[in-house]
């Protein structure tokens, strides 16, 4: 946004005009809803651009009959926004002399600093900004960035940010105030356009982030439909899941896979499971019913090493199987030749970690494959990207391994291996419960395995249209928030999607 601005103002673009623009958007946006204005507005207003923003705000609102007050936190340096303090003085707003009360009954508004920000806030505006969110919690709204948070991570620096209950944003998102550590200080994120030449965006060096979002879903690519394809053409998929201790983790694995409309579902089930699983899921296929290994993981080990894998488009390895007791190095060579696509999640990741090799086994695979870690998972898996935030990881992990990788996360992160990155930015906090995982895993490898069967490639925007649908079902989800409720959700939205 930065280069973006530079070249826009290179034009010949006058900063004087651009500030009027985007305090002209804001202020759009706070007189469609007078009714948070009814106790006026108390801008904060920081000594740069972001500043002069706010005061153009003010200037605006003051037009329209609301009740104005400024406080500078501290002395302003950019003379635009020193012209536009004068012009507001003169206009008769009332400026505050001393620090304001937290308990102040306007709305406050946080126009303190911007985009670029590189250090904490002065201690004493941090605790005013904390004292603010303990008495009138929800009653401050931040200009482009919470003040005190880093706008490319999202990370609060010392001190902490701002808390808004909306975050107004001009231009281009920020990619931080869309990360997991920014969604408790950012609010409600609305996007200001003031008015950016398409051609501008177009040309950045950069890839930008894609934001995905519900609105998505009217053009999500899925999986096209032969009118006289059988059921062996519309996806072949292999679930190896379950365990003594976790037996749930293979019915919701199904559950998901059977809502992703493939054609063919088989099952590797723990002999618990296998049992009864025909009462459950009637269309599942057991391929093998397994006992478990001394530690109740699924003992697949043998198996997989006389299984015959030819026939498949996808398979699964991961939810719920348990420790393997440091046997991958000797269980998952016959994964290394499957030509299809291979989706790793949960238990197999954990033992993928812990093997001879950990993640560089994944280079070689010369098939596609897709990993699902949380994050704690990642962590075992790329210890050397500890320390990167979500975007930076997931694309490293991407680049080195060669696989697509779906971090998950309040907003999940999926890099492809080609730099793409994509970021599910509407997601519900109900997803955040046992089995949900499960339910992604296996909806993912019976789309992946629909993909493939149509001959397309299983890249991470395959990938990323399946996670958006999972997230979808999760917030639309009407009956409940279980993962069993979400699965029948999931079929249904699978369904109208792609028409199958």
């Amino acid at each position: 946004m930065l280069a973006l601005e530079q070249e826009w103002l290179g034009s010949g673009l006058p900063v004087a005009a651009l500030m009027e623009a985007v305090g002209q958007a804001m202020a759009s946006w706070f007189l469609q809803r007078r009714n948070r204005l009814e106790n006026g507005v108390l801008i904060l207003v920081g000594p740069g651009h972001n500043g002069g923003d706010g005061l153009v705000l003010g200037r605006r609102l003051m037009h329209a009959g609301i009740a104005v007050r400024l406080w500078a936190a501290l002395p302003l340096r950019r003379s635009l926004t020193q012209e536009h303090w004068r012009h507001l003085e003169w206009l008769g707003a009332d400026v505050l002399k001393t620090e304001p009360d937290p308990m102040d009954s306007a709305l406050w508004v946080d126009a303190l600093f911007g985009l670029g920000q590189k250090r904490p806030l002065p201690e004493t505006l941090a605790l005013l900004l904390r004292k603010r969110q303990r008495v009138c919690p929800r009653r401050l709204i931040s200009l482009d960035v919470p003040s005190g948070m880093d706008s490319n991570t999202g990370v609060s620096y010392g001190g902490g940010s701002a808390v808004a209950s909306d975050t107004l944003c001009v231009g281009l998102i920020k990619r931080g105030l869309v990360q997991d550590a920014a969604l408790a200080n950012v609010g409600c994120l609305h996007r200001l356009d003031p008015g950016v030449p398409i051609r501008l965006i177009a040309q950045l060096k950069d890839s930008p982030v894609l934001r995905v979002n519900a609105k998505d879903l009217v053009t999500l690519p899925v999986p096209p439909e032969r009118p006289a394809a059988m059921k062996y053409e519309r996806g072949r998929a292999l679930l190896v899941a379950g365990s003594e201790h976790y037996p749930g983790a293979a019915l919701l694995a199904a559950r998901g896979a059977l809502a992703s409309g493939v054609g063919s579902l088989k099952a590797v089930l723990p002999e618990t499971v296998a049992d009864s699983i025909w009462q459950w899921m009637p269309e599942l296929v057991l391929a093998a019913s397994l006992a478990a290994t001394q530690s109740g993981g699924l003992d697949w080990g043998q198996w997989l090493a006389n299984a015959d894998l030819s026939r498949l488009d996808s398979l699964l390895l991961g939810p719920g199987v348990g420790a393997l007791d440091g046997k991958w190095d000797d269980w998952a060579e016959p994964l290394l030749a499957f030509q299809g696509l291979l989706v790793l999640d949960a238990d197999a990741l954990n033992a993928l970690a812990a093997s001879n090799e950990g993640w560089c086994w994944l280079r070689r695979r010369q098939s596609p494959t897709w990993i699902t870690p949380h994050r704690s998972e990642f962590d075992r898996l790329f210890p050397d990207m500890r320390q990167l935030e979500p975007l930076e990881a997931a694309r490293a992990a991407a680049a080195g391994s060669g696989v697509v990788v779906l971090l998950k996360g309040a907003h999940t992160v999926i890099a492809d291996p080609n730099g793409a990155l994509t970021q599910i930015v509407e997601t519900s906090v109900q997803g955040a419960r046992t089995g949900l995982g499960d339910l992604l895993a296996g909806f993912a490898v019976g789309w992946g395995a629909r993909i493939v069967a149509c001959e397309q490639k299983p890249d991470g925007i395959a990938l990323t249209a399946a996670a958006l649908v999972h997230a979808q079902a999760s917030i639309t989800c009407e009956t409940g928030t279980s993962a069993g409720l979400i699965a029948e959700r999931l079929a249904v939205m699978t369904r109208k999607i792609c028409g199958n």
